[in-house]
């Protein structure tokens, strides 16, 4: 048989894919978005597929606003270790009589060692796509340990939304920056029994094209919806760390302190 004559000709496709398109436009079921997997959920399968969606420290360096001093690279790894698909962020107690000061604001003393890590793909959230963020976390929540799931702004600051913050105590924060001083943040009893649980954010471009809408989720369950005003457009890094004291008080641990995390994933949904 021809393909001219056949049922399945290319115009009889493309006519019934129209008809099927338009059935859909009529009865209000809107178009399926593409899915890109932006980071897959096996990154931390081991150091070599680690190293090809992720990089080592902050972006801008070691220190932060904490007294840890980030160390890590492609071949040491005491502080950001990989091992059953697992990420193991480890900070420990730093010795000498006079210790450094961070470089970074309120420049207090370092005291720890530890690990951080960012995404090597920025994520910017347009009125095309949406962006869903995923994990698990077993965080400590003892005083003085600092982990935390975040993105923050590429050029300047705000924005900054925190899709998983601890800060030394059995509870967990949902914030989000618009200025240094609006601010908000949703606090969510967290259990302290160290095993996964997991976080979900998604983030959508509100109707004006301008505000972001964030959906927070701990282990399935929405907790709260917050708005980035102006995020639409703005590039941001996902980020990974074990700061240690600061906000999240002192003293800090005498001993190791461990933040394990696996199946991290991001997708983008439309462009």
């Amino acid at each position: 048989m021809s393909v001219e004559n056949s049922a399945w000709s290319p115009d009889i496709f493309a006519l019934r894919f129209s008809r099927s398109c338009s059935a859909a436009a009529l009865l209000g079921i809107p178009a399926a978005q593409a899915v890109t997997t932006v980071i897959p959920s096996t990154s931390f399968s081991s150091y070599t597929t680690l190293e090809q969606f992720w990089a080592y420290l902050y972006p801008w360096g070691s220190d932060h606003n904490g007294s840890a001093r980030m160390v890590g690279n492609s071949t040491y790894h005491e502080n950001i270790a990989i091992a059953s698909s697992t990420l193991s962020l480890i900070a420990t107690p730093t010795s000498g009589a006079v210790p450094p000061t961070s470089t970074v604001t309120p420049f207090l003393d370092i005291h720890y060692a530890s690990g951080t890590i960012y995404a090597q793909e920025q994520i910017t959230v347009t009125s095309e796509n949406s962006y869903t963020i995923s994990g698990d976390f077993s965080a400590p929540t003892t005083l003085g340990t600092w982990p935390a799931f975040w993105l923050t702004a590429v050029v300047g600051w705000p924005p900054e939304t925190d899709l998983g913050e601890w800060k030394g105590t059995p509870d967990i924060w949902f914030n989000t920056f618009n200025t240094s001083s609006v601010v908000v943040s949703d606090i969510v009893d967290y259990p302290t029994d160290l095993s996964f649980h997991t976080l979900k954010a998604v983030l959508t471009a509100e109707s004006n094209n301008v505000d972001v809408r964030v959906d927070f989720y701990l282990d399935g369950v929405l907790q709260t919806t917050q708005f980035g005003e102006g995020f639409v457009g703005a590039a941001l890094w996902l980020i990974i760390d074990l700061q240690m004291e600061g906000s999240s008080g002192t003293p800090g641990p005498t001993g190791t302190t461990t933040y394990m995390i696996k199946n991290v994933e991001v997708t983008r949904s439309g462009d």
